[in-house]
């Protein structure tokens, strides 16, 4: 990274960049009360390989069926399915969410643990929809790195990282435990709309003089 990278600045110009865009889905959705860890964790299966205009509307249509395990577990597949409809793998993601629910009944009556081992023993729940989910719905200390988070972290320089895995365990180590739900929160919108994945806004944007624009070959 650049010697004058300073974390806290970058976040906090990022943070007035996005400003005028929507916030990430799951940060929306628990302004809106969808707060629980049930709910943020079926929010998160959602947004899988889904764009958050349409991970937030259906949650929305789901929600209003099914907010707890017990509703969810009155639905067959087919019909869990259908009110997905709009997300990718709609069914595949059904069977997922009555597994899960299928679980928070029979083993923590219903009120699933905020803790990330158990999170991650569901099946179809990966680190990033366990963390996202824990930093969302409780506030605890976790980072989140989709595809945005990677590739604007290697694009400034900050991690040399070839997966968001790899990305994960560095952020860990070099980002103060206090940013890490920023992580994703501010980088996740910032990498949507400003620092995108072609033609990234660099011409107008905040925290360029901290960026290496490390694999940037054309931009705006």
């Amino acid at each position: 990274m650049k010697p004058n990278f300073d974390l806290t600045l970058v976040l906090s110009r990022v943070e007035e960049a996005i400003r005028p865009y929507p916030k990430a889905a799951m940060f929306d959705l628990f302004e809106r009360g969808y707060n629980t860890v049930f709910e943020q964790l079926i929010s998160c299966i959602i947004s899988i390989r889904t764009l958050d205009e349409t991970t937030i509307p259906v949650s929305l249509r789901l929600f209003e069926v099914a907010r707890t395990p017990q509703q969810l577990l009155k639905l067959d597949p087919a019909a869990l399915a259908e009110l997905l409809y709009g997300t990718q793998y709609p069914d595949q993601k059904a069977y997922t969410m009555l597994g899960i629910a299928k679980r928070a009944v029979e083993e923590f009556n219903g009120q699933i643990p905020a803790d990330f081992e158990t999170l991650t023993s569901f099946k179809g729940v990966g680190p990033k929809c366990a963390n996202l989910t824990l930093g969302v719905a409780t506030g605890q200390a976790a980072i989140s790195v989709d595809i945005h988070v990677h590739r604007v972290t290697n694009r400034w320089g900050y991690v040399r990282t070839g997966q968001p895995e790899q990305t994960l365990k560095v952020l860990e180590k070099q980002v103060p435990v206090a940013q890490w739900i920023d992580i994703n929160r501010l980088l996740m919108p910032f990498g949507k709309h400003i620092c995108t994945g072609t033609l990234p806004k660099c011409s107008t944007c905040p925290v360029l003089e901290y960026c290496e624009q490390v694999g940037v070959t054309r931009h705006r």
